[in-house]
């Protein structure tokens, strides 16, 4: 008994399938063409949220440090000695910036992930109707 390659790929198999039967009037290679379009835009989509979540990271990082400043700056104030009264001040100002920031940050980052996903969900939502026009014209053929 001949041994196949253990490197051949679902596709070659189903391939190699449909050819083996000699099935009238189906067009392996369109079957094919049609599933590696789909796997390609599933690929493309996966890059896309990786990407998305890769820039959200970074942009998390990004703001975690400018915190981490501020916060090493607000310090450095409170070591100068100075009147209750303006030390209560800079405490009031620092906390409603903190807050605004916080707010800022949480919105953009919102929006990073909502674009992620958005780009993402748009290649799958694209092929899903490209494949239907495929349908569709098979069909039609007949």
């Amino acid at each position: 008994m001949a041994k196949r390659p253990e490197s051949d790929t679902f596709i070659d198999m189903f391939g190699r399938f449909g050819r083996d039967l000699k099935l009238p009037n189906v067009d392996v290679e369109a079957i094919l063409s049609h599933h590696r379009k789909n796997l390609e835009a599933l690929e493309k989509s996966a890059r896309a949220s990786a990407a998305g979540a890769s820039s959200l990271l970074s942009r998390q990082r990004e703001m975690l440090q400018d915190t981490l400043h501020e916060i090493a700056d607000m310090a450095q104030d409170y070591r100068a000695p100075g009147d209750p009264r303006e030390l209560m001040a800079k405490q009031t100002a620092f906390a409603r910036k903190s807050f605004e920031t916080a707010l800022k940050n949480a919105g953009e980052v919102a929006e990073l992930a909502r674009k992620s996903g958005t780009e993402s969900v748009e290649i799958l939502r694209d092929r899903i109707k490209e494949a239907m026009e495929e349908i569709r014209s098979g069909y039609d053929k007949k």
